[in-house]
């Protein structure tokens, strides 16, 4: 008689218990970017007080598409094909590199107008400029710079 309802209870804890547990586990998830474009300005190098050095610097990457075109004609062979005006679109990045070795050849060889391929994750972040105002920055925090030939 008495069996049966402390299994029951004993089943029960089993089973909040193991919920906990399942809760506690930390979610996978992904934070990488790609990037292949061409530097908009000379790097610079900035540390502030008692923090890590960086080599921060602007890279643009260029989309271009036709416009009117058919669902048919949204294959990479159809494009040069299919009729329309071409539109293009230009998006500069903030490139930051905080590894120091990667940090100081990037700062030495990237140049304006260099073509590079970068990887990284983004970063969303929050700074004071002069004035005391609040402002948000979106930066990529590179791993790795490729320098490609033009």
């Amino acid at each position: 008689m008495w069996r049966r309802p402390a299994w029951q209870v004993l089943r029960q804890f089993v089973r909040h218990d193991s919920d906990t547990v399942t809760s506690l586990v930390l979610e996978r998830s992904m934070n990488r970017v790609q990037l292949l474009g061409r530097v908009g300005q000379d790097p610079i190098m900035r540390q502030v007080e008692g923090k890590n050095p960086v080599t921060i610097f602007t890279l643009a990457t260029n989309e271009m598409w036709r416009t009117g075109e058919s669902e048919e004609g949204q294959g990479a062979l159809l494009f040069l094909c299919s009729s329309g005006d071409i539109s293009q679109k230009t998006t500069w990045h903030r490139i930051s590199v905080f590894r120091p070795g990667l940090r100081d050849v990037t700062y030495q060889y990237v140049r304006k107008g260099s073509r590079i391929f970068v990887e990284g994750k983004i970063d969303y972040g929050e700074y004071t400029d002069k004035n005391n105002v609040r402002r948000q920055a979106t930066t990529i925090i590179a791993d790795n710079v490729i320098f490609l030939s033009d």
